[in-house]
């Protein structure tokens, strides 16, 4: 009996708090060398080279890029500031992107560079440049703000 009694405490005490811990931190987006800058205007007909410096205390996971006409003025939170709107208006042919890329396994820093081209005949005016990371837990940070393209 004493040495059953053995076995399952040394058992026992081979399943100690060996967990690893809980990845609670949301990453990060820096804005050191983010470009577009809020407010920023962007040329039609041309390609605008994105760059967004992503930041996490474990590992990156994938992020995500979104333009969008804000013609009707509606916002997002959080927005990094306001910048002056042009009159609403409907629109005819908007700008539109949605690109989600993945991060490569094991980066806890990461800028992604991505070209842009926005075509010559796209609506000028007010639009919105989300850029959002998941990081590997599954935790999420998003950054919007006004830009223009003229």
């Amino acid at each position: 009996m004493k040495k059953y009694l053995f076995l399952l405490t040394v058992l026992l005490a081979g399943c100690g708090s060996d967990e690893p811990e809980i990845d609670n931190i949301s990453p990060e987006i820096s804005a050191e060398g983010l470009f577009p800058q809020p407010c920023a205007v962007l040329e039609r007909g041309k390609t605008h080279t994105f760059v967004v410096t992503f930041l996490d205390n474990r590992e990156l996971g994938s992020f995500k890029f979104d333009i969008h006409n804000n013609f009707n003025h509606h916002n997002h939170s959080p927005s990094e500031e306001e910048c002056e709107e042009d009159p609403v208006k409907t629109p005819v042919n908007p700008f539109v992107l949605i690109k989600n890329e993945t991060i490569p396994a094991g980066n806890i820093r990461y800028t992604a560079n991505v070209a842009v081209a926005i075509p010559a005949d796209v609506d000028p005016g007010d639009y919105h440049f989300a850029v959002g990371v998941t990081d590997k837990t599954g935790w999420q940070t998003l950054k919007t703000m006004g830009i223009k393209i003229k």
